[in-house]
């Protein structure tokens, strides 16, 4: 089979992995509308692209939070790569260097992020839960530090967790060789076994902390000095909110159709969003992030950067830290040819004109 777009390596992924592990990744919360609608909103904007413009050479670098990359497309934060590779998250930190990328890495790894960030001179930002035992959550963020993390990334629009019913059609579980690395120093590393649910979410409603509110920004603030964004904003008022806080980085996000079914497409939200940041903080946003025109649109309407999880986690499934690589340069090479057919020539050129 020849793997020539994302679409291609997730078939190709679905037959490499067991269903339950490939539903866990695929699925979305309830009827999965709006796991569909984050990619179908790219294919409702149209492009209005311009003519007669030297494009023969491009630059797609830029710069996001003082990082230089190579691509305006990070790796969004996902949880159990092992689960799709024995190579795990550092495989995908290594694909990462070679992309001239940032990795985020969840709290939910099957690696301790102490050898994802000793395997990879890319850059790692930590995405963080906040738990109820505040003093676990702390050494988290004091580890993130230590190992070499240049961000936290807090994940916020995750109180309790979405209901995901292929899951729990699934009872889904990580297979006995696999566990939470980061979470191995407070015996939470071992998700719970539950008759009726999830694991997954069986351990967030037991573990998460669901009464985290605005004023706890502060507190992480004190235990953590890394710059600071917030992942989960839909909403122009909280995208303020975030701002009058002074976070670095603010990232549209609804957790990939799996938290509150027919929420906003993010790519609907992004332009609200913009206006209520202004600019006062990094914009960065992900879901449904399948094509280089979805990049070049989500950076028209006023992002510096897209993050992609499913797509980089296909590859990883497909030839491990090799199949990261190919997907990484599909969406990179799709995004230049998307440049050249707009006519732009830079990242600064791709501005809301483009917009049909």
């Amino acid at each position: 089979m020849d793997l020539v777009n994302v679409y291609d390596f997730e078939t190709a992924a679905q037959e490499a992995m067991s269903q339950m592990a490939y539903d866990y990744y695929a699925s979305g919360a309830n009827d999965e509308i709006t796991l569909h609608e984050n990619h179908a909103a790219y294919d409702y904007i149209p492009l209005r692209y311009r003519v007669l413009v030297d494009v023969s050479e491009r630059d797609l670098s830029t710069t996001i939070l003082g990082h230089d990359v190579s691509m305006p497309i990070l790796i969004a934060p996902t949880a159990f790569h092992k689960l799709a590779h024995p190579g795990g998250e550092v495989a995908m930190a290594r694909a990462a260097e070679k992309a001239g990328t940032i990795m985020m890495l969840s709290t939910l790894s099957t690696t301790a992020m102490e050898e994802v960030t000793e395997a990879t001179r890319a850059p790692v930002w930590f995405q963080l839960y906040v738990y109820k035992d505040r003093g676990a959550t702390e050494a988290l963020l004091q580890r993130a530090q230590a190992a070499g993390c240049s961000a936290i990334v807090l994940t916020v629009d995750a109180p309790l967790l979405g209901k995901r019913e292929q899951d729990v059609r699934n009872r889904f579980q990580l297979p006995s060789d696999l566990s939470v690395k980061n979470l191995l120093a407070h015996a939470m590393a071992d998700l719970p076994d539950h008759p009726d649910d999830s694991s997954l979410a069986a351990h967030a409603a037991s573990m998460f902390d669901s009464t985290l509110s605005w004023k706890d920004i502060e507190w992480l603030r004190s235990v953590s000095d890394l710059p600071l964004i917030i992942k989960g904003i839909v909403h122009p008022d909280d995208a303020l909110l975030a701002t009058e806080l002074e976070v670095a980085g603010v990232f549209v996000s609804n957790h990939g159709g799996r938290q509150l079914d027919t929420a906003l497409p993010t790519v609907e939200a992004l332009p609200d969003i913009v206006e209520a940041v202004d600019g006062r903080a990094a914009l960065l946003i992900d879901g449904g992030i399948r094509r280089g025109t979805d990049v070049i649109k989500a950076i028209a309407l006023g992002a510096d950067a897209v993050a992609v999880g499913r797509a980089p986690l296909w590859g990883l499934a497909v030839d491990g830290e090799a199949g990261v690589d190919a997907v990484l340069a599909i969406l990179r090479d799709e995004f230049d040819l998307a440049m050249a057919l707009c006519g732009c020539t830079s990242i600064d050129e791709i501005t809301t004109d483009l917009i049909g």
